[in-house]
């Protein structure tokens, strides 16, 4: 079975001492700040916790949703009724709480990773392991670790919410006004340095797999490299401040070069590298050898294997060297307290909508393509079949696909993040992470246990060539997709980056950072809403600077302590 360390529910009591003396006396029965954390099943039981908050309970808090709803290259789709999808795709709050859940969430994270950053250097767990070395290595990954998901939450909080609030402490001050932007990026970038000079710098291939889904060094630089291109884009694009450094806390910058140094170290120490070929990455590329049949004819002509969501085995082989960080998704049940966020809730929100086929099964039919996209990309590019599904085509198994199901309908979905199914032997389809994993439950909307991949090496190659202005981490993504070298030059990036990571949750961001976004929402699209011939133009508001509203809620409970965002 697959092992999803950190989707656990965590439920740790922190107590605290009453003043009255007969009260006070240890406490032996629950988990507290001075019991706690002082060996390292306590340490992984709290990093879970760390984890855990990733989930949020709101369609439209998961960060990979509401970044693709927001890119210019997908509609809102749905049905008449998810209004949710269509506020998000148009830049609208009507519900004034949209993105709570985030906010709340990454806080939750936040906390936990205060609390392990002030207990680790304490603690000693020498008695634990069998050498000092291991001992020290322990504790200098939980504590790196614990940094990193710090610097995570808060670097997902300044991509939708600009400056927050910084509780850097575990008691600090909830009633924290809002840091600036740049405070708020000097301690993300100070969070991410010191995890990378924390951590050990052991190879990817020689990580236990159970440690599969935990941040490490090489993930800690190539979000260096993330967090310092999005940075000097959105202050020199969006604020119109020329900036070409990242902010430290107290003073002090880390430089583009130094950057591409750290992406450097993850190209050639990390042992992450591409997978050879690009559609491997993706779960499709397994359905014929796991049903038995060959559902999709072009993947078997193709030879193409998947790599799997682990190290190596005897399904997937050498494993998936490529992926590098992401969130890790199981199953689900209905009874259960929050059952459905643990089921990749992407997949089943941008899948066909009111279309139950073999392989390519129902969802809510969120998140559909911009055609603009599909006739823009070469057909000589494999990763443009490789992403995009199209409907009423028998080669990829949507031939029977019944239209006018959904709203701002395209007939192109994303294939990444798709359901998947076939015939258990039984002859009933059934979710294909189902069938692999044993689980009992097929329910179509819990059935989703697909990663969703924040992080993969292709992009390390991409930032160095953005950072350093050189194509040779270009050219060797190119290269993978059998495509030719090219020169350097920022439009080449552009373009490279927008077929490499479409639907991935990342082409929102960069739109941001390099000032497109005000010119990018000009199309007007053709689609059919519940079958009715319908024009459709995404209409994003530049005085929002590429932000989200601080929750209302949130502003009303502090009273005036938070300034609302731009154009909210």
């Amino acid at each position: 079975m697959k092992k999803l360390k950190y989707i656990i529910a965590i439920s740790v009591i922190f107590t605290t001492s009453s003043c009255d003396d007969y009260l006070d006396q240890d406490n032996i029965t629950e988990k507290s700040l001075a019991s706690f954390y002082k060996s390292p099943t306590d340490i992984d039981e709290a990093m879970a916790g760390v984890y855990n908050a990733i989930y949020a309970n709101a369609i439209t808090s998961e960060e990979q949703v509401a970044a693709n709803l927001m890119d210019n290259m997908m509609l809102g789709g749905g049905g008449p009724d998810d209004k949710a999808a269509k506020w998000v795709d148009n830049f609208e709050d009507p519900t004034e709480d949209t993105y709570r859940d985030m906010w709340v969430q990454s806080y939750n994270g936040i906390s936990r990773a205060n609390a392990i950053i002030e207990k680790v250097p304490l603690a000693d767990f020498s008695t634990y392991f069998n050498t000092p070395a291991e001992a020290i290595d322990f504790k200098n990954q939980a504590l790196g670790e614990a940094l990193f998901m710090r610097a995570f939450f808060y670097f997902r909080l300044a991509k939708f919410f600009g400056g927050v609030p910084l509780i850097i402490t575990y008691d600090g001050d909830r009633r924290a006004p809002r840091a600036t932007y740049t405070e708020t990026f000097a301690q993300i970038a100070s969070d991410l340095k010191l995890a990378i000079e924390t951590m050990p710098a052991t190879p990817f291939t020689s990580i236990p797999t159970a440690r599969y889904g935990h941040a490490n060094k090489w993930v800690a630089e190539a979000y260096l490299g993330r967090v310092f291109l999005f940075y000097t884009g959105y202050m020199s694009n969006i604020e119109n401040q020329a900036t070409t450094d990242l902010p430290l806390v107290g003073g002090g910058t880390i430089t583009g070069t130094q950057v591409a140094t750290y992406l450097s170290d993850c190209i050639n120490n990390s042992g992450h590298k591409l997978a050879s070929d690009f559609r491997n990455l993706w779960p499709y590329s397994y359905l014929n050898k796991a049903s038995g049949s060959n559902i999709l004819p072009w993947a078997t002509t193709e030879g193409l294997a998947w790599v799997g969501q682990d190290g190596a085995s005897p399904t997937f082989g050498t494993g998936n060297l490529e992926t590098m960080f992401v969130q890790r998704f199981s199953f689900g049940d209905w009874g259960w307290t929050n059952g459905n966020i643990y089921t990749n809730r992407m997949t089943l929100f941008n899948s066909m909508r009111g279309n139950s086929l073999v392989p390519f099964g129902e969802g809510w039919g969120w998140c559909t393509v911009n055609p603009k996209l599909y006739s823009g990309w070469s057909d000589l590019d494999p990763r443009k079949r490789g992403s995009i599904l199209e409907v009423g085509r028998v080669d990829q198994g949507t031939g029977g696909y019944a239209k006018d199901k959904g709203d701002h309908e395209t007939g192109l979905f994303n294939k990444k993040y798709a359901s998947l199914q076939y015939d258990n032997g039984k002859g009933a389809n059934v979710g294909m992470f189902v069938q692999l994993y044993g689980w009992t439950n097929a329910d179509m909307q819990l059935m989703h246990a697909q990663d969703f991949i924040f992080m993969r090496f292709a992009d390390v190659l991409l930032m160095h060539s953005e950072i350093t202005k050189t194509a040779d981490g270009m050219n060797a993504v190119r290269l993978r997709a059998k495509l030719g070298p090219v020169g350097y030059s920022l439009d080449a990036i552009k373009e490279e980056r927008l077929h490499e990571f479409a639907f991935e949750a990342l082409h929102w961001f960069d739109l941001v950072r390099w000032g497109d976004v005000n010119t990018a929402f000009n199309d007007v699209i053709q689609v059919r809403n519940s079958g009715v011939d319908a024009n459709y133009s995404a209409k994003y508001r530049p005085e929002t600077k590429g932000l989200v509203p601080i929750p209302e809620t949130e502003m009303r409970l502090l009273n005036g302590i938070y300034t609302q965002n731009p154009g909210w």
